[in-house]
């Protein structure tokens, strides 16, 4: 074979495997995600692909240790007699929140601490995923800012507020 011939045949191997690798010519754009773990729960938000023009941003609150679940975005902001810190998702920088609050994929159920009245709205323990309507308003950075509390059955961690995860949407 001849230097030219090699040469053609390597220069077409690499393009078609350039193809394959990058979607046979789609561009490929890659999920902007980031995580972080505070105080034994990790979250992790994403920022998912345009369907019909709308985006949407998912954080997912996944507690490290079985038996740990996380107070409902519906709990009023003091708790209920005090007890409970509300989950809280918010967005700022080169996002912005559109439509409707998030949306998580579990119901809350009601948790009865002896001694309370009234129920406390949790998610059920392990991971829970929020999702909420975003417009990207820019190119650069979002700052995705959580706050929440996580408990099993007879111990409390510490709560989070104000975690702020710094989304990069280059």
């Amino acid at each position: 074979m001849t230097i030219a011939r090699w040469r053609s045949v390597a220069l077409a191997s690499a393009v078609a495997v350039d193809l394959i690798l990058s979607g046979c010519g789609e561009k490929r754009v890659p999920e902007p995600i980031e995580h972080v773990t505070a105080n034994g729960v990790t979250v992790t938000v994403k920022l998912l692909p345009a369907v019909n023009g709308q985006r949407e941003l998912q954080a997912t609150f996944s507690p490290q240790r079985p038996g740990i679940h996380i107070y409902s975005i519906d709990l009023p902001s003091q708790g209920i007699d005090g007890l409970g810190i509300p989950t809280r998702l918010s967005v700022h920088g080169d996002l912005t929140p559109v439509g409707k609050p998030p949306s998580t994929n579990v119901a809350t159920r009601l948790l009865r601490p002896a001694g309370l009245q009234t129920g406390i709205p949790v998610y059920p323990d392990g991971p829970v995923t929020f999702t909420m309507p975003v417009r990207q308003t820019g190119s650069h950075q979002a700052d995705v800012v959580v706050s929440y509390g996580a408990c099993s059955e007879s111990r409390c961690l510490m709560p989070v507020t104000d975690e702020v995860i710094h989304l990069n949407l280059n």
